[in-house]
């Protein structure tokens, strides 16, 4: 049997070469440009009227470029991982994919980095968890314990983070559709159609909310390329997750359908949201008292308790003494 002396200096140099090979191929991939990288560097190119073609990227772009590399790199080295894990999946697959759009996900191949993401954190987990119980406890029960216990928090961690990242877009949609529904009241009330009014609610919002906009936005370009404006205000409310924006495209639908006021129906809309988004406020102040009893007695409460009752047992002592 292999010893726990040499199986961890083997151990070691396997995870320092698929780090440093992991590495190579990120590195690599920065000379390498994908189409939609080109295409912005001629857009860029292109540019704004009266802007100088050498001015240097902005943050935001730069780190798009990056983000866009790394995902890149990231497809290259899933690709044969997640062709062998993708066979008799494509249900599972397909309620994935729309998860991660429901996340901010876009990219075709983003279930397929998804898969290889857990299934490499999974094998390296389960060898992490080997080589730590074989150092500490050898060949024994706990050793497949911890062999368990390490590939599944591996494997199910990438699972962690998509649904928290999740719960965070969703409650950012739903924060900031009140006000997005008050700028196309407004927009609508003063003579722009709805195309423009969602148009302008993308333009607008970029910046106090990214994520409402972003949506906006992908309904806007649909628009442009010739999409039905039902089917694209139903794929509004459903790429996203949020029952709020779902109940926005039917009433939407519905008000381009038999003809009556969109201004009416965004306010009512927007007023709804607006009482929901208070009542939300109200529940959580309500529950500040209890969320602050426990802090209170495990951490204040002793500290006064010393202040107020110290120097009376101080004295009491030495009088005792």
């Amino acid at each position: 049997m292999i010893s726990a002396e040499t199986l961890v200096p083997v151990a070691i140099f396997f995870t320092i070469t698929a780090v440093v090979w992991w590495l190579a191929n990120l590195r690599g991939g920065d000379n390498e440009l994908s189409v939609e990288d080109r295409l912005d560097g001629l857009r860029s190119k292109r540019g704004a009227r009266g802007s100088d073609p050498k001015e240097p990227l902005d943050r935001k772009t730069r780190k798009k470029n990056k983000n866009d590399r790394i995902a890149a790199a990231l497809e290259r080295f899933a690709t044969p991982i997640s062709d062998s894990a993708q066979n008799g999946e494509n249900k599972n697959l397909s309620e994935l994919s729309l998860r991660l759009v429901q996340a901010g996900y876009r990219r075709e191949t983003s279930a397929a980095i998804f898969k290889s993401l857990q299934m490499m954190l999974g094998g390296f987990g389960l060898f992490l968890g080997g080589a730590v119980g074989l150092f500490m406890n050898g060949i024994s029960t706990d050793l497949l314990i911890k062999v368990v216990v390490a590939g599944g928090l591996g494997y199910y961690l990438p699972e962690f983070v998509l649904m928290w990242q999740l719960s965070k877009r969703k409650l950012s949609i739903f924060l900031g559709l009140p006000d997005a529904l008050d700028l196309m009241v407004v927009c609508v009330e003063a003579g722009l159609g709805l195309d423009q009014a969602m148009r302008k609610v993308g333009e607008e919002l970029g910046k106090s909310h990214p994520n409402v906009a972003e949506e906006f936005n992908i309904a806007n370009q649909q628009l442009q390329l010739g999409r039905p404006r039902s089917q694209v205000l139903q794929a509004l409310g459903t790429r996203n997750g949020v029952d709020d924006l779902q109940q926005l495209a039917s009433i939407l639908i519905q008000a381009d359908k038999f003809g009556s006021s969109v201004g009416q129906a965004l306010r009512v809309q927007s007023e709804t949201m607006r009482t929901q988004r208070m009542q939300i406020a109200e529940e959580k102040a309500a529950k500040t008292a209890v969320k602050m009893l426990f802090p209170l007695v495990i951490f204040i409460f002793p500290g006064i308790f010393v202040v107020l009752v110290g120097p009376a047992a101080i004295s009491i002592i030495r009088n005792l003494n």
